[in-house]
């Protein structure tokens, strides 16, 4: 792949995010500026069908522009979490599992982490390799990479063997003890076992996840290896039918990290995708707080069935290194012990059961409950005319914050009476008023948010009140004032387009790569010299896989990382690489302080491994410019009965593009848009900067 593509018609950037209920289509024309946005239902069955329905749509309204347009198509999707989570039409590969003799079990064993600790019947996660489906063979490497017994050809024949014997067999993962620090066994294995097996993918664990623990690092591996022949085959077939439609150009995926990677690259690591949609919302939320120059702001994405939070400092979306894909969450914390941990590195989001489809409902006890339960894109809130069940899209409907006939710039019908008779089902036994329970409904899906929110920011050592807080999403909008409110925050921001916001992010987003060494040494026993030749050479080859990957060579940036921890913790914290050991521990001690509010600073620290993370221009990459801080006028459509403290009251309805004729629009209000409704709530107001929509307390607007 060329770094620059030329042609001699305008060149379309195009990012389309494929979520629950909506998959939203974002396209920036390069030469004129000209830029388009759109959302359709999602197809869960056939995700990619609305990847290209999308593309129809937005090229159908650019009457111009055609496909052969098209020069750049980034994409973020769900199909490593829907496989994953055992999405109906949705198949995980059969797995074999290569291992040393003794550690069939590794993978089912685990941790002792328990999910929930007082339930007697908890169950672990179902492995995803059949245990008639783990191999072992005699051989051994030590901890510092010494063969302490030697691979025996016989055995590998053996294997093979094996291996062929069994029906249906997709991909291979070998996870080999201590093979991180000596890969040698598991590169004769890995040789051998494709040779016998030519149509199955082989995974080596040191080249996925070349980490110490063996049970991290064998379930990264597997549930590589299990998710690469459904993401090969979801990839390779809408890359088959984007050609079929005349677009050309290299398809990029979204990863976890907030990074893109051209298509093979992505199938090469498809378990660095299964974050891939929250992501693009943290990338596009970092690029709006650099644009803004808004040093610290908190991402809030509410959208049709789950809601994110994270935060962004200093213009970056935090990135951690291991997560727990398919687990649970309580209140969007994440349950250690309840999915499988996979050492990718992903944007730090909390992540909740709450969107505009959440279902409420009676409780055993009489309450009212929402969540977790979505109505998602099919049937969908019952306003949308199809199911019954009350929703939170309901409850804005009844209140009167969203318009009682339509949704996005009137193409999407609205019947407000079926919100209301979906809602006095639950409002009956309640002996509540209809309003009084949607009013429930949004003050019980708040409190969740704002606990995500305090994950990200409490929970991270960060305040809040520090924050401005960024709303996106078709929902955020509608909810920010409140969760500012809980949080104490006084400052909200609402981009141009919030509803599409995280297509938008794909366009802002950068291609990375990532290399890791382990270490696992005192900080004053660490080489020092040899992590400065291997930053060097992984660097070498991280940016040679970012050129073929088609990276502009003179945009590359590189950070390098060390992950320590004080002697015996379990787990680590990565900090900026220096020769210097002092350096070092100063940087550690600071980070360890933010984090758990102490640090103990004659306690003997660890390196466990040594991080690059290499970024990159995409082609046609153009940064957005910078904001434009001007008042602009706004365009009053309607007033409407909003419910506000037990009663309907008569107020204004505007156009996204402005406020009042002073700049200032006091609430309450609601702001309509194409993709978004803006709730302002009482005691705030909203001014139009530039292409932003602030939203501050009243008296300081």
């Amino acid at each position: 792949m060329g770094s620059h593509l030329h042609h001699d018609r305008p060149a379309l950037r195009v990012g389309i995010d494929v979520g629950g209920t909506f998959t939203d289509i974002a396209i920036v024309d390069t030469a004129t500026g000209e830029s388009i946005a759109l959302k359709v239902a999602s197809t869960p069955l056939e995700p990619q069908r609305a990847v290209l329905d999308a593309l129809a749509a937005a090229l159908a309204h650019l009457r111009e522009r055609a496909a052969r347009d098209v020069a750049f198509l980034a994409h973020s999707t769900t199909i490593a979490t829907n496989a994953l989570l055992g999405q109906v039409g949705i198949a995980l590969g059969r797995v074999a599992l290569v291992t040393t003799h003794g550690f069939r079990d590794v993978i089912e064993i685990g941790r002792q982490n328990r999910s929930e600790l007082y339930d007697l019947s908890v169950r672990r996660p179902r492995p995803l390799v059949a245990r008639a489906d783990r191999f072992t063979i005699g051989e051994r490497i030590g901890s510092r990479g010494e063969i302490l017994q030697p691979l025996d050809d016989a055995s590998l024949t053996s294997l093979c063997g094996e291996l062929r014997t069994v029906d249906g067999i997709e991909a291979v993962a070998i996870c080999l003890i201590n093979a991180y620090a000596n890969d040698v066994h598991e590169r004769r294995i890995a040789e051998k076992v494709a040779a016998a097996l030519p149509n199955a993918i082989v995974m080596r664990s040191s080249a996925v996840d070349p980490q110490y623990r063996e049970y991290e690092r064998f379930s990264t591996t597997v549930v590589n290896a299990a998710l690469a022949p459904v993401v090969a085959r979801y990839v390779e077939r809408l890359e088959r039918e984007l050609r079929a439609e005349g677009i050309t150009p290299p398809l990029y995926v979204m990863r976890s990290d907030g990074g893109l990677a051209a298509a093979p690259y992505a199938i090469a690591t498809p378990a660095a995708t299964i974050e891939s949609g929250p992501a693009g919302g943290a990338v596009a939320a970092a690029a709006l707080g650099r644009r803004a120059g808004i040093a610290r702001l908190l991402s809030f994405d509410m959208g049709g069935t789950t809601a994110k939070a994270g935060a962004i400092v200093d213009g970056v979306a935090q990135v951690v290194s291991e997560f727990e894909a398919a687990g649970k969450t309580h209140s969007g914390r994440a349950l250690r012990g309840s999915g499988y941990p996979v050492r990718f590195p992903f944007v730090d989001l909390a992540e909740i059961s709450a969107g505009g489809g959440t279902i409420a409902r009676i409780d055993d006890a009489g309450s009212l409950r929402v969540g977790p339960l979505s109505a998602g894109a099919d049937p969908g809130p019952a306003c949308y005319g199809i199911g019954d069940a009350a929703t939170i899209t309901d409850a804005n409907v009844v209140l009167g914050r969203l318009h009682q006939t339509h949704l996005l710039g009137g193409t999407f019908a609205i019947d407000a009476a079926r919100s209301r008779a979906a809602i006095a089902a639950l409002a009956t036994p309640l002996g509540l008023s209809v309003e009084e329970t949607a009013a429930g409904m949004v003050a019980l899906i708040d409190a969740q948010m704002a606990k995500a929110l305090r994950i990200v920011t409490v929970e991270r050592g960060l305040d809040p009140r520090d924050f401005v807080l960024a709303a996106f999403g078709g929902g955020g909008p509608l909810h920010a004032c409140a969760l500012a409110e809980d949080l104490g925050i006084g400052r909200i921001v609402v981009p141009n387009r919030p509803g599409v916001f995280s297509a938008l992010g794909l366009l802002a987003a950068e291609l990375h790569e990532h290399a890791v060494r382990p270490v696992l040494r005192a900080l004053e026993q660490v080489p020092f010299d040899d992590l400065d030749t291997w930053f060097a050479g992984a660097r070498t080859r991280t940016g040679e896989t970012l050129r073929e990957q088609g990276a502009d060579a003179g945009t590359l940036r590189a950070r390098h990382e060390l992950d320590a921890r004080y002697a015996g913790q379990s787990f680590e914290l990565s900090v900026p690489y220096a020769r210097d050991a002092a350096v070092v521990a100063a940087s550690f001690h600071a980070a360890h302080r933010a984090r758990y509010g102490y640090a103990v600073e004659d306690e003997p620290i660890e390196v466990v491994a040594a991080r690059l993370t290499l970024s990159g221009a995409p082609p046609q990459f153009a940064a957005p410019p910078p904001l434009q801080r001007r008042a602009a006028q706004t365009r009053q459509l309607d007033r409407r009965a909003l419910w506000i403290d037990g009663g309907y009251r008569e107020m204004p309805v505007f156009a996204r593009d402005a406020s009042s004729e002073n700049g200032v629009c006091p609430g309450p209000a609601v702001i309509e848009q194409y993709d978004a409704t803006t709730y302002v709530a009482p005691g705030w107001c909203a001014r139009a900067e530039g292409d932003l929509l602030a939203l501050e307390r009243s008296g300081t607007a």
